[in-house]
């Protein structure tokens, strides 16, 4: 199980190439072997394979169901927390080669789609940022002087190519892209199987062995991977130390999608400065339609369960802009892990030469999830990588205030969730919940994490998750336990549905609600 097996279906699951793979029967060994195969994951195999290294790729669940496939898949070399905020924090050079990257990446991708005949609907196309609704022109400004700074192309316009509104003045960045990501995950799987490549789905990380001689990956089902090293891409790091989680913060985001006239809307990237900020494209569906596709309204992971709310202010700020906007067709959320100083984290896993990892991805899990595939390939092939150092994950501690108010940030919603542990349950019985629906309830000492299945039938787990012990939330649009310390997830009956933990959680006795040591998370009682 993965993040695919929660409730909503983005549009590119809807059409989700088959990509041939089966779970890990037996053991196997490889130069590398890579966790997750999403964008960072699958592109780095490639890197790898099409350069002659045996690469075998596994994931929790199906291939290409992952996070990357409840992008937007904007691919975007502007800055969603802006360049002026990324010099602020680091400084004008590193600026520069980061925006570097993301050339790098985006130009990457239209070569794989050449070189490996993808259709994969790859387009070039504007990107225009636009000021919030009455928001200062300052911000714009700001940014316009910083993109200039550092020699990434950016210019004013007198208006983006809204229908229904005038923007106003805003910044227009040339040579952006978009692209139908399952379809793109499909053409890079084929390429890596021609190149002797092997792919396992449904095949679960529980452990690792690193040492002088290499790694070995430990699966849940038993099969293990011996390897020269090990990458793991898996939207939030399932081998990391805890020094890495405590520099990003988890974000749900989410995404409507209708039907426009063909035409109708203008084949734009567009994004505004709002601060849970709004990001927009459309995708060819049929002769007669495009799909407008809208998001935004993100928060942190678990700390508010008011989806419902979100979609309807979604839709409220589209059709004030796109009236063609009929009715919505697709609605699904993703998360996405913020970093502390706006980059990801790309390259060797802190005290370790054989472990690598990405993470980190921000609102631009694409570009960033194959810009870290080019500076780990070459970290490992024991090349040159521009772009290591500004991304590696070990990189030194931060200096800004801007950066470390964020860091703060982030680790109060942590401390303030152990506070959970003496607070009351959200609701007293089961009696209280729907069909459908989860909560969590005080047990003596413990807070257990009750659902209520569709069929009345009852599952109790321990509300504690198994990555740090943070309590879990309910997330009643997605159907799952989400973690907000550091963005695990978890299906209603505890399996593990995305890291960083990759333990279910733990089954509850129910004489005394005392967890049960190695439960399995399939229990379920009767109502």
């Amino acid at each position: 199980m993965n993040v695919g097996n929660e409730h909503s279906r983005s549009y590119w699951m809807n059409e989700t190439p088959v990509i041939q793979s089966s779970p890990l029967g037996q053991d196997d060994q490889c130069d590398v072997v890579i966790v997750g195969a999403g964008i960072a994951g699958l592109s780095t195999a490639y890197e790898l394979a099409r350069c002659g290294r045996s690469v075998v790729v596994i994931d929790r669940g199906e291939i290409g169901t992952g996070m990357t496939a409840r992008t937007t898949a904007h691919l975007a070399t502007e800055l969603d927390d802006f360049y002026s905020e990324l010099i602020r924090v680091r400084d004008e050079d590193e600026a520069r080669i980061f925006h570097d990257s993301q050339v790098a990446a985006v130009n990457r991708i239209e070569a794989i789609c050449r070189d490996e005949d993808i259709d994969c609907d790859f387009r070039r196309l504007d990107g225009f940022l636009i000021p919030t609704d009455n928001g200062p022109i300052s911000d714009l400004q700001e940014e316009f002087e910083a993109c200039r700074k550092i020699g990434a192309e950016v210019e004013w316009a007198d208006r983006a190519p809204v229908p229904g509104l005038d923007t106003g003045r805003c910044l227009r960045f040339p040579n952006q892209g978009r692209f139908h990501p399952t379809r793109y995950l499909a053409g890079l799987a084929r390429a890596i199987l021609s190149r002797g490549g092997r792919i396992y789905s449904n095949t679960a990380y529980v452990d690792h062995d690193d040492n002088e001689d290499g790694v070995r990956i430990k699966t849940e089902a038993g099969p293990s991977i011996r390897a020269k090293a090990a990458v793991f891409a898996t939207n939030s790091p399932v081998n990391a130390s805890v020094a890495i989680h405590t520099r990003q913060i988890p974000d749900r985001t989410y995404v409507i999608a209708a039907r426009v006239p063909k035409g109708s809307v203008p084949d734009v990237l567009l994004w505004d400065t709002y601060e849970a900020y709004h990001y927009v494209r459309i995708q060819e569906v049929d002769g007669g339609h495009d799909l407008l596709i809208v998001g935004g309204e993100d928060h942190r992971s678990g700390e508010v369960d008011d989806a419902d709310q979100r979609f309807a202010r979604l839709a409220e700020w589209t059709r004030k802009r796109y009236p063609m906007f009929g009715d919505v067709e697709f609605s699904w959320s993703g998360q996405v892990l913020e970093p502390a100083d706006f980059m990801p984290y790309s390259g060797r896993s802190p005290g370790s030469d054989n472990v690598y990892l990405h993470t980190g991805d921000s609102g631009q899990g694409i570009t960033n999830g194959v810009a870290g595939s080019l500076a780990i390939a070459a970290l490992i092939l024991g090349e040159g990588s521009r772009f290591a150092d500004v991304l590696d994950p070990g990189r030194k501690s931060l200096t800004s205030t801007t950066s470390l108010a964020e860091l703060a940030r982030g680790q109060a919603g942590v401390i303030a969730n152990f506070t959970e542990y003496v607070r009351p349950g959200e609701v007293k019985s089961v009696d209280e919940l729907e069909p459908g629906e989860g909560a969590i309830m005080r047990d003596g000492l413990h807070k257990i994490a009750v659902y209520k299945g569709t069929d009345g039938a009852i599952t109790r787990r321990s509300a504690v998750c198994t990555h740090v012990g943070c309590i879990v939330h309910w997330n009643s649009f997605e159907k799952c336990w989400d973690c907000p310390c550091h963005g695990s997830q978890f299906a209603p009956n505890g399996d593990v549905l995305n890291g960083p933990a990759v333990n279910s959680l733990a089954a509850v006795d129910d004489s005394d609600c005392h967890e049960k040591p190695g439960g399995h998370a399939s229990t379920v009682e009767s109502a």
